[in-house]
């Protein structure tokens, strides 16, 4: 079992092994009077979070909050099973999401129709919320969790319009889920890069929100996949840099090979991205055979879904 890693001032961070990747999506525990978990991935990582729960010597009884910044699977798909074993815990999420916790029969449904036969080895089983177990959070509502510890939330859609972020008063770091895309940890250089997957995706929003999350002065940043930064502008930065790259590529070689089926042209999209990709990791010593470019494929993989989606949508928005 990978030990909790402390980052910050009675704040853990929990490797849940989604897909059975290590540092893919982290879980973060906050030790406060009110303990606090943010994310919780799909269920097959749940027992991930537990062992690491124990390992802190956490009683499940004496959870009272687990946040998800957004409700995408692989952040939010175990809250229900999570829910089940703290007998005093609440949910705390989106206004535009509670409704698919409390029902996530579309949640399934949708899951289903991508992943197909897959479904259950990746998120089974997606359990409902009972509504007095969940709390909505309002954009710039706070939540007290111990004398020097208040958490803020944030509306910042972009990745997703059912996603916030969270300010944490005591590190002034920020819980970002997706919301200024994925880091890299396996890797010595920096890498950030935008999470674009369909079908909510607005390049506009994103840039918004991370304006929004920026407007707190962070000094770090604490990503769903995976893990902290100390560089919260370099974030940005890189950012600002890969969205236009992004979506470039996903215009010109949607223009480019309108006979092609969607999945053609998301495939085209994911290898113009990747090779982008290598290209500045080559750069800086990065060989294109490392580890983490399973990682970069898999996140590409999904982020040309998002793009052509986003792009096709906008041609038929500007169609007179």
């Amino acid at each position: 079992m990978t030990q909790p890693e402390l980052i910050g001032e009675d704040l853990f961070l929990v490797d849940l092994h989604d897909l059975k990747l290590e540092k893919r999506t982290g879980s973060y525990i906050l030790l406060e009077d009110e303990i606090t978990i943010i994310e919780t991935s799909a269920s097959p990582s749940i027992p991930h979070l537990l062992k690491g729960l124990e390992a802190l010597e956490v009683d499940l009884k004496d959870i009272r909050n687990i946040v998800v910044t957004h409700i995408h699977l692989d952040h939010a798909g175990g809250a229900g099973l999570l829910l089940e074993k703290c007998p005093n815990a609440r949910i705390l999420v989106h206004k535009k999401g509670y409704r698919h916790l409390e029902n996530p029969s579309r949640l399934i449904q949708g899951a289903k129709a991508v992943y197909g036969e897959k479904f259950n080895k990746l998120f089974d089983p997606i359990l409902p919320v009972p509504s007095d177990r969940l709390l909505v959070m309002e954009d710039g509502d706070e939540l007290t969790l111990g004398e020097n510890r208040v958490l803020t939330f944030i509306n910042t859609p972009g990745h997703a319009k059912h996603h916030y972020s969270i300010h944490d008063s005591k590190t002034n770091g920020v819980f970002v889920g997706d919301t200024v895309g994925v880091y890299y940890p396996l890797i010595d250089v920096d890498l950030y890069l935008p999470s674009t997957s369909p079908n909510q995706f607005n390049p506009h929003d994103m840039l918004y929100s991370a304006e929004r999350i920026m407007d707190f002065h962070p000094d770090a940043i604490y990503f769903g996949h995976y893990g902290k930064s100390d560089a919260p502008l370099d974030v940005i930065e890189q950012l600002a840099y890969w969205l236009p790259v992004f979506i470039k590529s996903a215009e010109t070689i949607t223009l480019a090979n309108k006979e092609k089926t969607p999945e053609q042209v998301s495939e085209l999209i994911a290898n113009d991205l990747l090779s982008e990709v290598k290209t500045t990791l080559g750069k800086q010593g990065i060989s294109n055979d490392h580890e983490v470019y399973r990682y970069i494929t898999l996140d590409l993989q999904v982020c040309a879904m998002g793009l052509y989606d986003y792009i096709t949508k906008q041609k038929v928005n500007q169609t007179p």
